[in-house]
């Protein structure tokens, strides 16, 4: 798994996702995931600064994390509750963590941070690890839009504001892509690359791993997904 989320990036990551993470935007989240741990533990794979683990911690609900970025997870550790919270430093497609969870989540589209599909395997099957029967996997993942790329284009925005010039270059054969940012306050330009995944094959690593897909929402207000919005939220069942 690529590890870019250290030095300056982690610093600023707070920053850079400060419009998604007030109380407002956050808390359908947290209303599902509280939810869905049904009352029992929950794993957040690659927990990063806490942004969702924190507050959902806040709650009452048993969160444990793993993280790949020791910088990322002292950011954690400066914050309210961050001392408190049990996080692994390791690859959320590998590393394992004692105990029985009810629900294992992986969210804002960080399952494309792992760029072979081995290793997007290997943290399907370690989410049905975690897992006690019954219990959830939820995974946050976006389906590349590649309705917008006409052909013959070499890039396509998705963040054009006086904060923030975000745009992706894909890579159809290798079914990859490189996220690219450029932020004028500071002048700091920085890439990140993913691995294009697909609904399909996403419910197939989880029938692999022993799990079915339950739900499957456009967006964490559980509305329905349709052919312009085929999801962002996948919800599976541990058989």
């Amino acid at each position: 798994m690529q590890n870019v989320f250290v030095g300056e990036v982690a610093e600023s990551y707070d920053e850079d996702c400060a419009g998604i993470s007030t109380p407002e935007a956050l808390a359908p989240i947290l209303d599902v995931l509280e939810e869905l741990a049904s009352g029992g533990p929950a794993l957040e794979f690659a927990i990063g600064t806490g942004r969702v683990g924190l507050p959902l911690a806040a709650r009452g609900v048993k969160v444990t994390g793993i993280e790949l970025s020791e910088d990322m997870v002292a950011q954690l550790r400066g914050k309210p509750g961050g001392d408190s919270l049990p996080v692994v430093v390791g690859d959320m497609a590998t590393t394992r963590v004692g105990g029985g969870f009810s629900l294992v989540y992986l969210v804002f589209n960080t399952l494309s941070n792992l760029i072979e599909q081995d290793e997007q395997v290997a943290c399907f099957a370690n989410a049905a690890a975690h897992l006690v029967p019954g219990g959830v996997f939820v995974v946050e993942q976006g389906e590349p839009d590649l309705r917008r790329f006409p052909p013959g284009a070499v890039a396509v925005p998705f963040e054009v504001s006086d904060a923030h010039v975000g745009f992706d270059t894909y890579d159809l054969v290798a079914g990859t892509l490189t996220s690219h940012h450029y932020r004028p306050a500071d002048g700091r330009v920085t890439t990140s690359h993913h691995r294009l995944t697909w609904f399909g094959e996403m419910d197939l690593m989880a029938k692999v791993a022993g799990m079915r897909l339950r739900d499957r929402w456009k967006d964490w207000g559980r509305a329905p997904v349709d052919n312009d919005a085929t999801g962002r939220v996948s919800v599976y069942v541990k058989e």
